[in-house]
């Protein structure tokens, strides 16, 4: 009889032990391979852990932004995979359904997605730093900090007049915690790409370092928006350093006033005693008044060869420009240029 009891006692045991390591072995099952991010929602979160984050401002963000249905069973397998003490700041693409193991993994792992940084019609530092910090950690101030640093810039061999030449402009993929040293060294990194043997044989033709073609390539491209102009535009200005003539530039006088507004030089902009001042002072300026795009460059280094030594803008206002060898010709030009900028009311 006690053996019998004995056997019933075992069986009732065995099959409750049985039940529980079912159970456990469903809810582990459930905790680390059900869906549990974004469960009633098919859009993908984009998480950003910001540089020296801790795992509970990550697991309370995921939680309150609804991305993470149980918060439970995330923080019971992120202990178990050790992510709570290896968080790593970055910016992660977060999927719909995702299990916990799936989540964890690619946080603990820093597998985070790359950003895109794009930045054109650049005229200032402020506009630089607002553009290629857009999408970044690193704060406008923090780069303003930096490429206003003359001692810091001085590194890359540029003065605080030329570092914007630095910046090619183009769309660049980076991580969104970047530091703001490794988005300097990054730049640095795409400029001298950017200076191919090739290149520096062209500049070096045309009597003009790297730097000092920048500097033209920004008035060039002030001066037009059409492409196919450039290099025409950048022959008049070759020849005018040529011959020792002032550039004469319009856009120096406006990057010299700093009022981008200005729609007509008049006598007043042309009095501003600056070395950006090409009126007043003959040869290139000390700088770049904008950044050049990669067209405004290559148009400076294939440059058209001609005998112009001037041009105005087309009275049509088509955007294109009237070309001239001799003054005379010049000042015809201009009149007509003159009498439709009245006409418009432009002054």
């Amino acid at each position: 009889m006690q053996s019998e009891k004995r056997k019933k006692l075992l069986l009732v045991l065995v099959i409750s032990f049985s039940v529980l390591a079912i159970s456990m072995s469903f809810y582990f099952y459930q905790v680390f391979f059900s869906p549990n991010t974004q469960v009633t929602s098919d859009q993908t979160y984009m998480l950003k852990i910001p540089s020296n984050a801790v795992y509970k401002q990550v697991v309370d963000q995921l939680y309150e932004d609804q991305v993470i249905n149980d918060a439970l069973s995330f923080g019971f397998v992120s202990k178990v995979l050790g992510y709570q003490e290896a968080v790593k700041p970055g910016l992660y693409k977060i999927d719909p359904k995702m299990s916990n193991l799936e989540l964890v993994r690619m946080l603990r792992s820093g597998r985070q997605v790359p950003v895109k940084v794009t930045f054109n019609n650049v005229r200032t530092k402020e506009d630089l730093a607002e553009k290629i910090t857009a999408n970044l950690e690193v704060t406008k101030e923090q780069f303003l900090q930096l490429i206003q640093d003359s001692v810091y810039i001085r590194k890359f061999d540029f003065e605080e007049e030329t570092i914007m030449s630095m910046f090619i402009p183009n769309t660049y993929e980076f991580w969104w915690n970047t530091s703001p040293d490794a988005l300097f060294d990054r730049m640095n990194k795409e400029y001298q790409s950017f200076w191919t043997e090739e290149r520096k044989a062209k500049a070096k033709a045309l009597g003009l370092s790297q730097k000092q073609v920048s500097t033209l390539a920004s008035i060039v491209q002030a001066e037009s928006q059409k492409s196919d102009e450039r290099p025409r535009i950048a022959g008049v200005y070759l020849n005018r350093l040529r011959i020792g003539m002032p550039l004469q530039a319009d856009p120096t006088l406006v990057f010299a006033a700093g009022d981008f507004s200005i729609k007509r030089i008049t006598g007043v902009q042309m009095a501003i005693d600056s070395p950006y001042n090409t009126y007043k002072y003959a040869g290139l300026p000390p700088g770049p008044i904008n950044l050049p795009d990669i067209n405004s460059l290559d148009a400076v280094l294939n440059t058209e060869k001609h005998d112009y030594l001037y041009f105005c803008a087309k009275e049509d206002f088509s955007g294109y420009h009237s070309f001239a060898s001799n003054y005379n010709d010049h000042m015809a030009n201009a009149r007509r240029y003159q009498r439709a900028l009245n006409a418009a009311n432009i002054f």
